[in-house]
């Protein structure tokens, strides 16, 4: 972070980081409290260890960290994550198919597992099948690794796919409360107008609106195509919670704190990585919008096996990345493992 970039998220945080000063003792000022939960998140050294650094309490210092992580979220996320309105994902669509040659994909969805101290009297709750105790952060992310939805706190056994079905995001999408434009033609196609769609792994169930790639077994190349073009996307996800880790490293090890604190934590650190992505990365140059266009209606089946709608979106996508219009030079190669 800059020290420009500090000196904006101070002055958006400042008024809820001041405190009056008293006859007794001197209230601990702005400055030393964002610097002190910067260092936390950044490092993920102990309370024990910032003790003998800031010369403070250990519990001064726990409550430091989660009042500003929990300010972090309150102030900011309306700037860094709004939600997102139709023209919104109009941008972010025209983002993802600039980057990844995927058209009309509004997002790159999956889960991180967050590693926390077992919570007394929890069972199994929150044990994970990577055989440790963890919080989920699931997550919506656009081509700029910027988190656009996320749901934090879910327990870590519970599955992603159900994570997102109870989750609001998933709720709205259901309901079609999400604000997505209406359906489009893929670019230079004359086919039906295609749903907008989220990229996802094999741990989400696929839906018009939900893309999953196809089943490992009897592959012929149009499904390798698609399988491929579709990770191309979905990698952002990946990277996202990587630049997450890597720079917020507070999650390089478990956080010694309750579930309800670790959730502050994380929330700050994902409102702080979109705010950095805003402030210290130079913005991405602007892509020209597909005109869009009319379509009819799809049917949607949210539980169970797969709906009649969401395999035929999926073929709809699978045809036109073997199209002349929507085909790229080198994919054939690349699902082969050749090079030239």
């Amino acid at each position: 972070m800059s020290v420009a970039t500090f000196d904006i998220l101070l002055a958006s945080l400042r008024s809820g980081l001041t405190f009056q000063d008293t006859t007794m003792r001197r209230s601990i000022s702005p400055e030393e409290r964002l610097l002190l939960t910067l260092r936390f998140l950044a490092t993920g050294n102990s309370f024990a260890s910032l003790h003998y650094e800031y010369l403070l309490g250990i519990s001064t210092i726990s409550g430091i960290v989660c009042h500003t992580c929990q300010l972090i979220w309150q102030r900011l996320r309306e700037a860094v994550m709004p939600t997102p309105t139709a023209d919104d994902w109009l941008r972010i669509a025209d983002g993802f198919y600039q980057s990844s040659q995927f058209p009309n994909c509004i997002g790159a969805l999956d889960g991180k597992h967050i590693r926390v101290k077992k919570p007394p009297h929890s069972g199994s709750q929150y044990f994970n099948f990577k055989q440790y105790f963890s919080i989920v952060l699931l997550a919506l992310v656009d081509s700029n690794y910027r988190f656009i939805i996320v749901d934090i706190g879910a327990y870590g056994s519970t599955a992603d796919a159900r994570i997102f079905c109870s989750s609001r995001m998933g709720e709205r999408l259901r309901a079609n409360q999400l604000a997505l434009p209406e359906p489009r033609r893929l670019p230079g196609s004359s086919a039906s107008a295609a749903p907008f769609v989220i990229v996802a792994d094999e741990g989400f169930a696929l839906s018009p609106h939900v893309m999953r790639a196809f089943p490992r077994r009897d592959l012929d190349d149009r499904k390798r195509i698609f399988n491929y073009r579709l990770s191309r996307a979905r990698r952002y996800v990946e990277c996202a919670f990587g630049i997450l880790s890597n720079k917020w490293r507070v999650f390089m090890s478990s956080l010694q704190m309750s579930p309800q604190n670790a959730t502050l934590v994380i929330q700050a650190c994902v409102i702080l990585h979109n705010f950095t992505r805003i402030h210290d990365v130079p913005s991405e140059p602007e892509v020209a919008p597909f005109p869009t266009t009319t379509s009819v209606g799809l049917d949607h089946n949210p539980q169970g096996r797969p709906g009649s709608a969401g395999l035929a979106v999926r073929e709809l996508f699978a045809d036109y990345f073997i199209s002349p219009e929507g085909a790229l030079s080198w994919q054939l190669n690349s699902i082969r493992g050749t090079r030239r």
